[in-house]
C-alpha cells in the first residue's frame, strides 16, 4: 500500500458537488485530491443523470419540431428514430463534459486517483484502483460527494433485459412501440415526455394524486393535460403490487386490480444516497433510510472534519444546487467564517415543454394569507412564440397586492429554465427594486421570449387597477 499524506482535503465523487468544491478549495491554496470509481470524471450527472438525459431530451425535441414545420415535416417519422442513435449522440456531448472538466484538475493542479474511496478512519482515506493497487490518503478534512443512485426494491428483477432504471434506460438496445414509466416525480415526466415525443405509448404510473404535486397548481395540470395531449395515459394513485417479466415484455399489476402490459418498462420511483461500503460506520456516522447524511450549516457530518455535500445530503438532489453547496463548503473549510448556504433555488424539470418555477406557489402565499395578485403572459400571443412554433405554455408573476413585491415565478413552456431567471434576479433585489416596476419600466429585446415578463407585469397591474 502506497502512503501519501499531507493533503488538506479529500474528496470521494466528482460530481458537480465535488468538482466545485475541488476548484474552490485549489484556488484557495489547500493541496487537495479527488477519489472517483469510474474511469472518468464527472460522476452520475455527466455519465448516467443530468447530461445524458438532458442531451437526449434535445434531440427529441429536434424530432418534434420538424413535425410542426411545415417545410420539414414528412423528411423525419418519430416512429423510425432508433433509441440506440439519440443515445450515440449523447455519448458525444459526455464526451466533450470529460475533456473540459479533466482540464479544470489539470489546471488546479487537483490530484485524480481512480477507484473506490473508503473511509479507514478519522483523517484516512484507502483507495482500491482498477489494477490492485491501494493508497492511503492521510487529510486534515474529508468531503463526502458521492451522490445517489436509482433505488431498487428487492422485489423487482432489475436485471431483466426489459426492466430499467433511470441510468440502465441509457444502455436499452431495443426502441419500444409502448412502455410503462413507474413512478411520476422529475425523472419520470421528463422521460415520459420523451418517450410520448418518439411517438411511444406511455403508460405514467403516479403514487400521488397530482403529477409533481409541489409545483404552482397550474403549472402542473398544464403538464398532465400536454402529456395526456401527446398520448400518454396518467394513472394517479397507483401503487405496484408485482411485476412480471418475460422475453415479450413487462406485465404490471396494480394494488388497485388493474394489469398494464408494454414492451418495457422503466422504473423512476426514488433514489438512494451512495453511502453504501464507504466506510463511513468507522466514523462513527449512519445513514437515514434513504442513505443520506446529516450535516449541520457548514455541511459538516457528526464527524468532526468530515462533510458531505450533494445528493447525498438530500435536499434539494439538483445539480445546479450540490455545485453551489461543494463550492460553500470548501470556501468554509479554507477561511473558517460563515458558510452560505443555498437558497432561493429556482427549480428546472426538462420536460416537453420545460417548467421552471422560484418562489412561492399560490397555494404556499394562500395558506400563509398573504394579499398577492397575478399576472400572466401567454405563450401563443408573444410574437417570438409564433416565430418558433412553441406556443404552448405560459408566464406567472405572483406579486404583493399593495407593494408589488415579487413572491413567485412559475413558467411552463419553450425556454423555461432560461426565462426563470430573469424573475429569480429581480426577486433577489432588495426593496423597492423587486417589484413589478422593473418589468413594466424595462425595455426587453422583440421579439423574445424575456418579453413575457413585461406582458405578465402589465396584466397583472392591470388586475390591481381594476
Amino acid at each position: 500500500m502506497d502512503i501519501s499524506s499531507g493533503w488538506d482535503l479529500v474528496i470521494i465523487g466528482s460530481g458537480p458537488a465535488g468538482e466545485a468544491a475541488a476548484m474552490q478549495a485549489a484556488k484557495g491554496g489547500l493541496r487537495v485530491a479527488m477519489i472517483e470509481s469510474q474511469n472518468r470524471v464527472g460522476g452520475n450527472c455527466t455519465h448516467w443523470g443530468t447530461i445524458p438525459s438532458k442531451a437526449l431530451r434535445h434531440q427529441v425535441r429536434q424530432v418534434i419540431r420538424s413535425q410542426r414545420n411545415a417545410l420539414l415535416r414528412g423528411l423525419i417519422n418519430p416512429r423510425q428514430v432508433q433509441w440506440q442513435d439519440l443515445i450515440r449522440r449523447s455519448g458525444e456531448v459526455i464526451d466533450s463534459q470529460v475533456q473540459v472538466r479533466t482540464d479544470f484538475y489539470i489546471r488546479n493542479r487537483v490530484r485524480l486517483f481512480s477507484g473506490l474511496g473508503y473511509i479507514q478512519g478519522p483523517g484516512e482515506v484507502r483507495v482500491d484502483d482498477p489494477v490492485g493497487r491501494q493508497w492511503l490518503l492521510r487529510t486534515r478534512n474529508i468531503l463526502i460527494a458521492t451522490g445517489s443512485r436509482p433505488y431498487h426494491p428487492a422485489d423487482v428483477d432489475f436485471d431483466h433485459p426489459r426492466i430499467y432504471d433511470s441510468d440502465t434506460i441509457l444502455n436499452m438496445a431495443h426502441t419500444p412501440r409502448n412502455i410503462i414509466v413507474y413512478g411520476a416525480g422529475v425523472i419520470g415526466c421528463e422521460y415520459g415526455c420523451m418517450f410520448t415525443g418518439l411517438g411511444m405509448r406511455v403508460d405514467l404510473v403516479n403514487n400521488r394524486q397530482h403529477l409533481l404535486d409541489f409545483l404552482d397548481t397550474e403549472i402542473s395540470d398544464a403538464l398532465s393535460y400536454h402529456l395526456r395531449d401527446q398520448g400518454a395515459t396518467i394513472r394517479h394513485s397507483e401503487e405496484y403490487s408485482r411485476i412480471i417479466a418475460d422475453d415479450d415484455g413487462v406485465t404490471l399489476e396494480l394494488q388497485s386490480g388493474k394489469r398494464l402490459r408494454a414492451d418495457a418498462l422503466l422504473w423512476c420511483n426514488g433514489r438512494s444516497g451512495n453511502t453504501q461500503d464507504l466506510g463511513i460506520e468507522n466514523l462513527g456516522l449512519e445513514a437515514n433510510s434513504r442513505g443520506q447524511l446529516s450535516v449541520d450549516e457548514r455541511y459538516c457530518t457528526a464527524a468532526e472534519n468530515v462533510y458531505a455535500v450533494g445528493d447525498v445530503v438530500g435536499w434539494p438532489s439538483l445539480a445546479s444546487a450540490s455545485y453551489d453547496q461543494g463550492r460553500f463548503c470548501a470556501e468554509g473549510i479554507v477561511t473558517g467564517g460563515p458558510v452560505k448556504q443555498v437558497e432561493n433555488v429556482p427549480t428546472g424539470i426538462y420536460t416537453i415543454p420545460g417548467i421552471s418555477s422560484v418562489g412561492q406557489t399560490e397555494q404556499e402565499l394562500t395558506e400563509s394569507k398573504v394579499p398577492y395578485e397575478v399576472g400572466q403572459a401567454f405563450f401563443k400571443n408573444l410574437a417570438r412564440a409564433q416565430i418558433t412554433g412553441e406556443r404552448v405554455g405560459m408566464l406567472k408573476i405572483l406579486f404583493h397586492r399593495e407593494t408589488l413585491a415579487v413572491l413567485g415565478i412559475h413558467c411552463f413552456g419553450y425556454q423555461a429554465m432560461e426565462i426563470v431567471h430573469v424573475g429569480q434576479a429581480v426577486m433577489r433585489q432588495p426593496a423597492p427594486n423587486n417589484t413589478l416596476h422593473y418589468f413594466v419600466d424595462t425595455t426587453f429585446n422583440y421579439p423574445t421570449m424575456a418579453e413575457a415578463y413585461r406582458v405578465a407585469a402589465i396584466n397583472g397591474l392591470n388586475r390591481v387597477r381594476r
